[in-house]
């Protein structure tokens, strides 16, 4: 169906703009190991992000998994089940234990009256989860961090170039992870990073991205291989010139759906919180069957069968999945069970037209 709209949709450059970039690449046949252009991207996204440091590797899960490898961390690590699967499996390919806190019910992060009774002395981290752009409260969890001795590490995926109080939110926790896979609001195709203030936790990450290379005959450390190569490198160069017209696009795109169903009774939106500087990332609509008369199920189906692809995100939550079955009680987690089933997040990418949102709206409240 040519007319059918997806959930999303990558940002990219004008063809002869990535060409251009990725030019230079012929001459010098240096495609990856941190070439010209990870050094020039490293540069740019650390001025961009407002952060002390940050390392390029291949995706974004390997930024957390290796940057949870890298502090060598052991025993419980808190989190919570309503993430992508990525969260949950960096932490168990790490030989540590997930323990989940629910969420709050309304924007969707831990919820944190909960969260010190879950800490033992087997607890060493927290994992908080910046959901759909919505922060987590930064404050109580480092106070909470500081209070036990826990590190915590920041799945920012959802949060590209937010700023919190006007502080990049990059620069909060030990470290913070980011995704710049193709579907997120900035990407480098591939890709992700990790940000951190601890020069010597960055050298053990570069390390292990790198099969713990420091030089022609040295290897000092075992390590993986999760480099960001030339041509992810150049992808992200040429779409952070464009990044803040992009997240304007965004902004017109969640106005036009707040427009349509602000204050419609059995709808929840995200929250706005003013101290956020806001990416657009997602557009989640919580949808309440007993009061609004249709389930997330119809609503998605509807949508379908007129072209228009949604996502139940995040469903099924993490502590349900078949790889972690009989380990986990989900009844321990039960708002973000009630949110999980009644999630759905609508298209959200810069080049969706007005109009379209307009008929999305249309078909979920008139037909």
């Amino acid at each position: 169906m040519s007319n059918r709209i997806l959930v999303t949709r990558s940002s990219m450059p004008e063809l002869d703009e990535y060409i251009d970039e990725i030019k230079e690449l012929w001459d010098s046949h240096w495609l990856t190991n941190m070439g010209i252009k990870h050094k020039e991207l490293q540069k740019k996204l650390v001025e961009y992000l407002g952060v002390e440091h940050i390392d390029l590797l291949t995706n974004g899960h390997m930024a957390l998994e290796l940057t949870l490898q890298a502090m060598n961390l052991s025993g419980e690590v808190i989190t919570t089940p309503f993430t992508f699967a990525s969260t949950t499996h960096a932490i168990v390919r790490n030989g540590l234990k997930p323990v989940f806190c629910d969420i709050n019910p309304i924007d969707f992060t831990m919820d944190l009256k909960k969260l010190e009774s879950l800490i033992n002395d087997k607890t060493t981290a927290i994992v908080p989860v910046h959901v759909y752009g919505n922060i987590c409260n930064i404050e109580e969890i480092q106070r909470i961090a500081n209070k036990y001795e826990l590190k915590v590490i920041y799945d920012a995926a959802h949060t590209f170039g937010e700023t919190y109080k006007g502080k990049g939110i990059g620069s909060f926790g030990d470290a913070s992870c980011f995704s710049f896979h193709a579907t997120k609001v900035f990407n480098t195709i591939e890709g992700g990073a990790v940000c951190y203030s601890n020069p010597e936790l960055g050298e053990r990450i570069y390390n292990l991205k790198n099969f713990g290379i420091r030089g022609a005959e040295i290897v000092e450390s075992v390590g993986a291989n999760a480099k960001m190569n030339e041509f992810q490198a150049a992808m992200g160069i040429c779409n952070l010139r464009h990044i803040e017209e992009e997240i304007q696009k965004r902004k017109k795109v969640s106005d036009r759906y707040r427009k349509h169903l602000s204050n419609i009774e059995g709808i929840q939106l995200n929250p706005i919180n003013e101290d956020v500087q806001s990416n657009y990332a997602y557009f989640p609509v919580i949808f309440d069957e007993k009061v609004f008369g249709f389930s997330r199920n119809e609503i998605a189906e509807r949508l379908e069968k007129n072209g228009i692809f949604t996502r139940k995100y995040f469903y099924p939550l993490t502590n349900t999945f078949d790889c972690f079955h009989g380990q986990y009680d989900v009844n321990e987690t039960p708002v973000a069970l009630y949110i999980s089933k009644r999630v759905l997040t609508l298209p959200m990418y810069a080049d969706l037209s007005l109009e379209n949102v307009d008929r999305i709206c249309d078909i979920i409240l008139n037909e």
